[in-house]
């Protein structure tokens, strides 16, 4: 083996899943920040706003279990979520049950912004995923898996 090459297993580097997981993320995640830009939210911002309106009939969370729900990390998530106070569409109130803690809750603009936003994160989606084709559906049961 030389030792000016990579020690990798892979012949070539577009055989690793790891690097085109890596690859297609920044893609998938490149194209959310463009659509999410006109709406004034990146794309963390987006995902909390919209797990919290989306589970505002079912749930109330701390910001702990948001993050945990989302799987993102406690303290980015709190300080998301003190930025979408501030825009005026998050409320944090002290829990009831921990004073430690604070319960979310999205205001009426924030769910109205992200019932907006979210059409155009799923077209997105839909033109992202349209090369997958027929196989789409084995595609989301894989990511799940990976996932777990």
């Amino acid at each position: 083996m030389s030792k000016t090459r990579l020690a990798t297993e892979f012949q070539r580097a577009e055989d690793s899943p790891g690097l085109l997981l890596w690859q297609l993320s920044n893609k998938w995640q490149a194209k959310q920040r463009a659509a999410l830009k006109t709406f004034g939210l990146t794309h963390v911002q987006f995902v909390l706003l919209a797990t919290l309106t989306h589970a505002v009939d079912r749930n109330s969370f701390t910001q702990k279990q948001l993050a945990e729900y989302a799987q993102t990390d406690v303290m980015m998530t709190s300080q998301v979520i003190r930025k979408l106070e501030q825009k005026g569409l998050v409320l944090r109130e002290p829990s009831k049950l921990d004073g430690r803690a604070f319960m979310l809750h999205p205001t009426p603009a924030g769910m109205q912004l992200a019932n907006r936003a979210v059409k155009k994160v799923e077209e997105v989606d839909r033109l992202f995923f349209t090369a997958v084709g027929p196989e789409l559906s084995s595609l989301v049961k894989m990511m799940r898996q990976l996932i777990k």
